[in-house]
């Protein structure tokens, strides 16, 4: 019981280093957390991905469009269950500032493949039976304030032109994983447009979803569908829907790296602020381990003495920094939600912040407790005098 009083005491002795020293672990665990929210944030849309959905595009690349015709070819094939298309629109809302997520779709297959968009029956069928009717993430309807039954009007970007909607339904997610920024329309009411504007462009889908019935089959599937297409003048690439947003997180593996590399950067030099310190309160401290050692208090007792008082320090820190993380978070996300529309903070990282907060006292008191137990009596005695 002494040794603890004398640990704590030992711990909050000079406050001002304390205190900094805890305001400095404390930023560094935000700084960490943030951070490592950042590289799930990217790998969210991986992690909804479901198992039993694949996606079928053009084998050349995502930019270039399949024929329209290839829906009912795909769901004759063995395996396949629910087969919906879609194309990214690329609209703005007002100005170029203002842009989400937009596709239009085939609405009544696309959200069957869908069940984690939940939008209320009688929302859904305003939305089905309304030509220029859309779907809005709640997210993406509180930030701009829309509400059911306003009209809307996008700008194109790849489709020239202001495109009228009027929004019939607002979705929320199935849980806290699941996108609420995307903004959802009718494919008939853009291949209408292009057949009389573009004609040649018209009757093209820039993605196929497809539903299986068993997803691991899925790869077996998925070879299928683009065996049917081989040689022909669209070919398809199809795969599950996981691997599909992979193929987008590689284009930016470069950045995640970075971010990983910082943020494990950010422990290493708390790590070494808190070892300096340390190392600054055992050469303080030698006279007064010279005398617990004429008390009777061994190797042991120091080694707890010191890397207790390190673990007090680094844990109260670490306490404060994983609490200042979900509000600052929280914050991020909403500031950020049109590149990070889920922004959570994960179990995996508050686990690695503990992990950090051990790692960061057990390396910071090495050195010090290696030089505190070799202190000889008479030498730290002599400095007291």
């Amino acid at each position: 019981m002494m040794l603890f009083k004398i640990l704590f005491r030992n711990a909050f002795h000079n406050k001002l280093r304390s205190s900094l020293t805890i305001l400095g672990i404390a930023v560094a665990i935000l700084a960490f957390g943030l951070l490592r929210t950042v590289v799930s944030s990217f790998y969210a849309g991986v992690e909804a991905a479901s198992t039993s959905r694949l996606v079928t595009r053009n084998a050349i690349s995502i930019i270039f469009s399949l024929p329209i015709s290839y829906t009912e070819k795909i769901r004759q094939v063995e395996g396949v269950k629910t087969v919906s298309y879609g194309n990214w629109f690329g609209g703005v809302y007002i100005n170029e500032k203002n842009f989400f997520p937009n596709f239009c779709v085939e609405p009544r297959t696309y959200f069957e493949l869908y069940p984690e968009f939940v939008v209320e029956e009688n929302q859904k069928k305003s939305f089905l039976a309304d030509r220029k009717g859309a779907v809005a993430g709640k997210k993406l309807a509180d930030k701009y304030g829309w509400k059911v039954g306003d009209s809307i009007t996008l700008k194109g970007m790849i489709y020239p032109g202001n495109w009228d909607f009027v929004l019939r339904g607002i979705y929320k997610g199935r849980d806290r994983t699941v996108d609420e920024t995307q903004f959802f329309f009718h494919w008939a009411y853009l291949n209408e447009a292009i057949k009389k504007a573009m004609p040649s462009m018209a009757d093209q889908v820039g993605f196929y979803m497809i539903g299986v019935n068993r997803p691991d089959a899925a790869a077996e599937t998925a070879v299928k569908i683009d065996g049917m297409f081989r040689n022909s003048l669209a070919e398809t690439l199809t795969e599950t829907e996981k691997a599909f947003n992979l193929g987008f997180i590689a284009m930016a593996e470069a950045i995640v790296t970075a971010i990983q590399m910082v943020s494990f950067v950010v422990i290493f030099i708390i790590m070494a602020v808190v070892a300096n310190t340390m190392a600054m309160t055992t050469r303080e401290r030698t006279g007064d381990y010279a005398i617990l050692k004429t008390l009777g208090f061994g190797a042991r007792d120091i080694t707890i003495l010191i890397f207790g008082e390190a673990l007090v320090i680094t844990v109260t820190g670490s306490l404060i920094g994983i609490a200042l993380t979900f509000p600052a978070a929280a914050a991020f996300g909403q500031r950020l939600s049109t590149y990070f529309p889920v922004f959570l903070v994960s179990d995996l990282t508050i686990y690695m912040d503990i992990i950090a907060a051990f790692l960061i006292a057990f390396f910071a008191a090495i050195i010090p407790t290696h030089h505190a137990i070799r202190i000889r009596i008479a030498d730290g005695l002599r400095r007291i005098g």
